[in-house]
């Protein structure tokens, strides 16, 4: 794979809004060579600058135009991909206005995988396991158009408590009104 052929192909995607990928993405997106090969293209982007490496595995396309404020969730999608994610405990509840301190640097995600901590150069990835029926977890989360659900305002505090988090922050006030 040449750069300039790659280049060309990962702004086709941009134009889709697709800018994070992750090393299975790129065996289809460099469909031409071997899973070696790819490996070796995609070490070059990144030593070029053109991919940037978010986490091991999953890239970022720094030439994106389409790249806004959702590409922590993006790489959180990628890294759990084929499970129930959802954004809730302290991110949910900050949004909701809940919690007085809003998290800059931080996402906290639900996840039927498994749990674990991500430092990212876009900020801190942090997964909690949810043991709860995806029944229950459907009818509590919300679909606002972006990359992950979000929590509703009564799940995101029953989670928060179910993980045994502190809960002083927490505005009650603010999640009963509506």
């Amino acid at each position: 794979m040449d750069q300039a052929t790659a280049v060309r192909r990962l702004a086709a995607y941009d134009k889709q809004g697709r800018y994070v990928f992750t090393n299975r993405d790129f065996e289809k997106v460099f469909h031409e060579g071997s899973p070696r090969a790819v490996r070796a293209g995609i070490q070059r982007l990144v030593r070029v600058g053109i991919l940037g490496r978010a986490i091991k595995g999953v890239y970022v396309n720094n030439l994106a135009q389409s790249k806004g404020s959702s590409t922590l969730e993006l790489i959180a999608k990628s890294l759990r991909r084929g499970e129930y994610n959802y954004v809730s405990l302290e991110s949910a509840l900050s949004e909701y206005g809940a919690i007085s301190q809003i998290p800059l640097d931080r996402i906290t995600i639900m996840t039927t995988g498994r749990k674990g901590e991500y430092k990212t150069p876009f900020g801190v990835i942090e997964f909690t396991h949810t043991k709860r029926p995806v029944k229950d977890i459907v009818q509590s989360i919300e679909d606002l158009g972006r990359p992950l659900r979000l929590a509703n305002k009564q799940a995101a505090l029953r989670d928060l408590k179910r993980v045994g988090r502190n809960l002083h922050l927490v505005d009650e006030r603010e999640l009963n009104e509506d």
